[in-house]
């Protein structure tokens, strides 16, 4: 049986086709720009080059803009001990002590009032040493003598995270992302207008980590071909190779080093990396096919701790040649010899801080850090209505509060859980070194809840929770590889959020920055009742 023939159908009688229910989407401008330049490797350097020095210009403009607008040593904070403790190192080798009336005389223009009495300080002395090197170019005169050394730190901290960004996002937009959003945050901003240690600290821990970064790049490809030529056939071997060239391990150590001779929880991100750098070679030469990769492991253990903690030790120890030359320090003279007399200074020194944990208007226990509980304001003036030109009926203010932008902050700490969860799906190894970044810097905190802390001192996590907002901003931008209307839809998102990000950090400058405003205007920053 045949089926019966088909009767022929009118061209203009057909149907004709379904329409489509949503436009053709043009690719984004972004998209657009970026296939442009990665066709062209001219505007591909440019950009790599302009995005990044564009980025850093503001972060100079927002920190070194005013910079002594507080002419104070801010005596409720420790500007007055590091700034008082940076000039008699510089005149004298070692920190001593000042008269009762030494801020009053440092400030109105009579600096060298100090005695050659040694003042016992409880941190090592390179952080103060930075400040020192200020004063000896400008002079102590004003806080651009005391501040500008923090400060250009404060910018090169810009710069470094934008070059661990570039390395673990290969990507030079999202890299300016990173370093935009703590080149404009106010407690990023803030660290590094006053002359404090933990700028300086953030800037070698960040240096270190890039560190890192240079090394498992240069390593992990050496590995892999040393474990290939010792294969035997298709057998693996039973042992891979000891790797004593790597540079850039030794230059970690001595960023470490600077860290912890600046503040001693620099010592922590020493054992942190210390312990990442264990594992992540262990894992390396599992995946290689090393049989015995947990001992081979220990045999590379042992020969990386040679590699960088000597050299963390050499560092800190060099960072003491002031004390060490002089007769003048501290316990100088406590032990049989100047070395004895050093450790005996720092247990003196380790008792007194562990004892730290007398109550304080702005503590707030590392408990509270992700929920910005407790910011900290470390100068406050108050001009009363036509005081200084002052026109507020209120009153004005000069405040420098260590105030993140709030939306970046929050945003940041939910980053931080989504790139612990993109961990235990997709083990990223970049998302392993952010995190790493996070335990470190934040989670021995924890362990001290008695201590009196400080919400600044999360100034050294800020980089971190950045690189987390990074990858997590990213994501929603959505991958080349999506369709149009994804990317379009993503990329309007992130710019949203950097749009109201920009908005907030120009909303808070002035009072992180000692902008002189009206008392109302100050006062309409404080949100929660526990920021005041």
């Amino acid at each position: 049986m045949t089926d019966a023939p088909r009767p022929a159908v009118d061209q203009h009688d057909a149907d004709p086709p379904a329409a489509p229910l949503l436009p053709p989407a043009r690719p984004s401008l972004y998209d657009r720009f970026s296939r442009r330049v990665s066709e062209d490797a001219r505007a591909r350097r440019l950009y790599a080059w302009l995005g990044p020095a564009v980025v850093l210009v503001v972060a100079a403009v927002l920190r070194l803009w005013n910079l002594a607008a507080a002419h104070d040593l801010m005596n409720q904070f420790d500007e007055t001990y590091y700034v008082k403790d940076a000039w008699t190192l510089l005149n004298l080798g070692y920190e001593a002590s000042w008269p009762p009336d030494g801020n009053e005389s440092f400030l109105s223009g009579d600096p060298n009032v100090f005695t050659t009495n040694p003042a016992f300080v409880v941190h090592p002395p390179l952080g103060k040493w930075i400040i020192a090197l200020g004063m000896m170019v400008l002079g102590p005169g004003s806080g651009w003598g005391w501040r500008i050394t923090t400060a250009l730190l404060g910018i090169a901290c810009v710069l470094v995270l934008m070059l661990i960004a570039k390395r673990l996002t290969r990507s030079t937009t999202f890299a300016v992302v990173a370093g935009l959003l703590m080149a404009v945050d106010g407690l990023a901003i803030s660290m590094s207008r006053v002359a404090l240690l933990d700028t300086s600290l953030t800037f070698f821990v960040l240096l270190a980590f890039l560190f890192v970064l240079r090394d498992r790049e240069r390593t992990m490809t050496r590995l892999a071909q040393a474990v290939a030529a010792r294969r035997d056939g298709d057998a693996p071997p039973s042992w891979g190779p000891v790797l004593w060239n790597r540079p850039w391990i030794v230059a970690t150590g001595a960023a470490l080093g600077a860290a912890s001779a600046v503040k001693w929880s620099g010592a922590w991100v020493l054992a942190g990396l210390g312990i990442y750098l264990v594992v992540t070679d262990s894992l390396a030469r599992r995946r290689a096919g090393v049989v015995f990769w947990p001992t081979d492991a220990v045999r590379q253990g042992l020969a990386t701790f040679v590699l960088l903690v000597p050299v963390a030790l050499g560092v800190y120890l060099a960072s003491w040649t002031g004390w060490l030359v002089t007769d003048g320090g501290y316990d100088r003279h406590a032990g049989s010899n100047p070395l004895e007399s050093l450790w005996l200074y720092h247990v003196a020194m380790y008792n007194s801080t562990a004892g730290i944990t007398s109550g304080h208007a702005y503590a707030s226990p590392a408990w509270q850090w992700p929920l910005l509980i407790r910011p900290t304001s470390v100068y406050y003036h108050h001009d009363a209505f036509g005081v200084n030109g002052c026109a507020s009926s209120n009153g004005c203010s000069e405040v420098i509060a260590t105030m993140p932008n709030p939306l970046v902050w929050y945003a940041g700490v939910a980053a931080v859980l989504y790139l612990a969860y993109r961990f235990v799906i997709a083990r990223d190894w970049r998302h392993a070194l952010v995190l790493t970044g996070i335990a470190v810097t934040y989670v021995p905190w924890l362990f001290l809840p008695e201590r009196t802390v400080f919400q600044f001192y999360t100034v050294l996590m800020l980089p971190f929770m950045l690189l987390a907002l990074t990858f997590a901003l990213k994501d929603i931008a959505g991958p080349a590889s999506a369709d149009t209307y994804r990317r379009l839809t993503g990329q309007r998102l992130v710019l949203v959020f950097l749009g109201v990000a920009l908005a907030l950090s120009a909303f808070w400058y002035p009072v992180v920055s000692a902008m002189n405003v009206p008392y109302d205007f100050w006062h309409a920053h404080m949100w929660l009742r526990s920021w005041v």
